[in-house]
């Protein structure tokens, strides 16, 4: 998969695009919700596979950490490790601004997936968007390359 940061209105479109087919149509957000103030700001990414958009993230920088968010795949193309080089990615970026700590809230059902690329569980699990998470922690090598 390649993974670019988002650059034009046709990636950030892709982006858009992956997180309404996941967050929207597949898990039922309001779009209300899932759509915030805070993408304007945030770095987005978008993951294709054969020229065709199949992931999507968007990166904030939240009281010293990196913030890993909004992270999906399309549902066809799950179990290819795509979230897995998604999320390495977003590290590599978030260590490159000199920042040692990642941050993400992980829906509860993915937890484990996180465990095992190195995050800690650091709350209780909390309702977002009507759905169970938990925050996650990961401390990053100066170099995650």
């Amino acid at each position: 998969m390649k993974i670019v940061i988002v650059k034009s209105e046709a990636e950030l479109k892709d982006a858009y695009q992956i997180r309404g087919t996941v967050f929207i149509e597949e898990q039922k957000v309001d779009p209300e919700i899932e759509h915030d103030e805070f993408d304007e700001t945030a770095i987005h990414f978008v993951g294709y596979a054969d020229d065709k958009a199949v992931a999507a993230g968007r990166l904030r920088w939240v009281d010293g950490y990196g913030k890993l968010e909004r992270l999906c795949v399309l549902k066809e193309y799950r179990g290819k490790s795509y979230g897995q080089q998604m999320i390495l990615a977003m590290e590599e970026v978030i260590a490159e601004h000199s920042y040692q700590k990642a941050k993400l809230n992980a829906q509860s059902h993915a937890e484990q997936f996180y465990v095992k690329l190195g995050y800690e569980t650091v709350s209780d699990e909390f309702y977002d968007a009507g759905i169970p998470h938990v925050t996650m922690t990961k401390k990053l090598p100066s170099s995650v390359k």
